[in-house]
This record gives structure tokens, C-alpha cells and sequence, in this order.
């Protein structure tokens, strides 16, 4: 059984950071093989995708929101994904959700195993 499991939320004033982890389990699952993608939802919205880095070279996308403030990296003797988010905003208020597939990774659908999500909360 995969395990994803999501570490790192809390509340921050705008403008800081948090480091969200992601540390993945379960027999003949490695980060290495699979895309590792972050996803988030706030209220009343729908999920979306926030970033991702592919299995093979360990391309990394991210969605233009967040370009240029989030940094999605991992570790994979330790089979953890990280998301670092600086210049953190009141519209990064969300659930995060980690997420591991293949296909595109930029799409919700292609990820066939997720975590149990950890709030993310930014105070103006």
C-alpha cells in the first residue's frame, strides 16, 4: 500500500515561508519512478495544480501563480518530495496535497496516489 503523507502546513503572515514535505511509502514505490506533483484547494474552489517534478531528469513545472515564489525539489534516498514556498500570499490559503503518477503532469487525473493534504494558511 502507498503511503503519501504531507508535513510542513501552518499559519504564516504574508510575505514568509513554509516548507511543505512529502514523504512517500509503500512497497516498490519510489519518488524516482513516478511524477511527484503538488495540488491545492481552497474553500470553494476546485483543486488545482500548483507544481510537479517528472520522475525521469527531474524536469520541474509549476503553475504560473506561483512561478518565481515556490520551488518543488526531492530527495529521492529519502523518498521525499519537498515544496519550499516564499513570498507566501493570502490567495496561498489552501489545502496541499501531494500527489504521485504518470502522464501529464500538470493534470489532477494522471495522479493515481495522494495524501491526506495539510492547510496552509496566509494572514494579510
Amino acid at each position: 500500500q502507498v503511503q503519501l503523507v504531507e508535513s510542513g502546513g501552518g499559519l504564516v503572515q504574508a510575505g514568509g515561508s513554509l516548507r511543505l514535505s512529502c514523504a512517500a511509502s509503500g512497497r516498490s514505490f519510489s519518488i524516482s519512478t513516478y511524477a511527484m506533483g503538488w495540488f491545492r484547494q481552497a474553500p470553494g474552489k476546485e483543486r488545482e495544480f500548483v507544481a510537479a517534478i517528472a520522475w525521469s531528469a527531474g524536469n520541474t513545472y509549476y503553475a504560473d501563480s506561483v512561478k518565481g515564489r515556490f520551488t518543488i525539489s526531492r530527495d529521492i534516498a529519502e523518498n521525499t518530495v519537498y515544496l519550499q514556498m516564499n513570498m507566501l500570499k493570502p490567495e496561498d490559503t489552501a489545502v496541499y496535497y501531494c500527489a504521485g503518477g504518470r502522464g501529464i503532469v500538470t493534470m489532477s487525473r494522471f495522479y493515481d496516489y495522494w495524501g491526506q493534504g495539510t492547510q496552509v494558511t496566509v494572514s494579510s
